[in-house]
């Protein structure tokens, strides 16, 4: 019996249609992605003798010089030894950068998928002496919510940016972390300059502010991003080893190290980690609260950790809550907390506390009885938003928006503004 041709015909275009079914494809408007390829990328580190200050970042303290993000392109260095003159020293070029930490004359900074090691011994002639490839999760910058994202082919490079245009593609939607900004010791003086103790005595470390994910114990580097704690063995300063990752949690957005311990501010609390053995650390318990953002910083038994709400980081809260830790930092008690703003980074040194409360402005709280701090405050900047800061003995390097700021506060009543850089095209 023969087949009719009909029959044929029908059974062709099914078997093509089924050949098909995972291939459909659809045009539209979408953020399509910039690259750079990894040969540029690892070839990308050098200097600027000068760089406007458009989007900063974090902020590193070290050796008389602050060390200011450039997002995802970079870090100045200010000398600040005279607090009152800083003077710009150069620019690293560093594609991809979010956070760095020094030890000794080496900074350890993440350059998109890479860890990167650079001697800054010589400011005026920095070198790429190490390098770990394709170590951190492949990340994509921010991109314009109006518009879908177009398909990312990691084989051609990091995505550097995003031009909108009409795509034709497959349908299939890829999601890929995103970097994310918020828009984001006892140190000696001498005549108004800045000497001695940390950084400047040329000891090991330099110091964060509350906002970093990078942190250095020993001879150890640790980093953090959403979901993973990754630890680095850098006794070899120039060849940073990697020899761990572990879960952290959810939603990690912060790293602060004290006591040999390490405590991670998450989207839904501080959870804290014992280095006892810092090649291995290990989880001790969480402060959990609800969701939001939470930078987080320590003194004594006392954890200082500012929640704030908008965007991605979940409901209505804007508080600081104090909380008491006890049996080495096993057991954990809310002991305080103080409606806020929209606070962001802190810092504390001795009984003074500091918070950047958004648009309320700059803080200074007496915090010597943590059950009254919010009936204690010292001083309040509102002319400017702050999103980080460090606090050093008398000095505090702020940070945000709008650019950086150096406060002298060795008279508490009388908090001096001592220098000022701005963001280019901002007064």
């Amino acid at each position: 019996m023969k087949t009719p041709i009909r029959y044929i015909f029908f059974l062709f275009a099914l078997v093509s249609l089924m050949g098909c079914e995972d291939k459909v494809y659809e045009t539209y408007m979408a953020n399509a992605p910039v690259y750079m390829t990894y040969d540029e990328l690892r070839t990308a580190i050098g200097t600027e003798d000068s760089h406007p200050l458009v989007k900063p970042g974090k902020i590193y303290f070290k050796d008389n010089y602050i060390f200011i993000n450039e997002q995802l392109g970079g870090v100045h260095v200010y000398n600040v030894a005279n607090p009152a003159d800083p003077v710009e020293v150069t620019f690293i070029t560093i594609p991809g950068n979010v956070d760095i930490a020094i030890k000794e004359n080496v900074l350890y900074a993440d350059s998109y998928v890479d860890l990167v090691a650079i001697d800054v011994s010589d400011l005026s002639n920095i070198q790429e002496v190490g390098r770990i490839e394709d170590i951190f999760p492949y990340t994509i910058p921010e991109y314009d919510t109006d518009y879908r994202v177009g398909e990312v082919d990691q084989e051609k490079g990091v995505v550097v940016g995003w031009q909108v245009k009409e795509v034709r593609e497959r349908i299939e939607q890829r999601d890929y972390p995103i970097y994310y900004y918020d828009s984001y010791a006892e140190m000696a003086t001498d005549a108004g300059s800045i000497s001695g103790g940390v950084g400047g005595d040329g000891s090991a470390f330099g110091v964060g502010g509350s906002m970093a994910r990078f942190g250095l114990y020993d001879d150890y580097l640790y980093t953090v991003n959403d979901y993973t704690l990754y630890t680095f063995k850098i006794d070899d300063l120039e060849h940073p080893v990697k020899m761990s990752e572990q879960s952290a949690g959810w939603g990690v957005e912060t790293m602060f190290i004290y006591d040999a311990h390490l405590f991670l501010g998450t989207m839904s609390g501080m959870a804290i980690f014992s280095l006892e053995v810092p090649a291995n650390p290990s989880y001790l318990t969480q402060y959990t609260h609800i969701t939001s953002c939470d930078p987080v910083v320590v003194q004594n038994d006392l954890a200082y950790v500012t929640l704030h709400d908008g965007g991605w980081c979940g409901r209505s809260v804007n508080r600081l809550d104090v909380v008491r830790m006890s049996n080495n930092y096993s057991s954990l008690q809310q002991i305080a907390s103080y409606p806020m703003y929209s606070p962001r980074g802190l810092g504390i040194d001795d009984e003074l506390l500091f918070i950047c409360d958004g648009e309320d402005g700059l803080k200074v709280y007496n915090a010597a009885d943590p059950l009254t701090i919010s009936s204690h405050m010292l001083a309040h900047f509102n002319d400017i938003q702050m999103l980080d800061v460090i606090p050093m003995g008398n000095y505090l390097f702020a940070i945000g928006d709008q650019g950086f700021r150096l406060y002298d506060y060795s008279d508490i009543q009388n908090i001096q503004l001592l220098s000022e850089i701005y963001v280019t095209g901002q007064l």
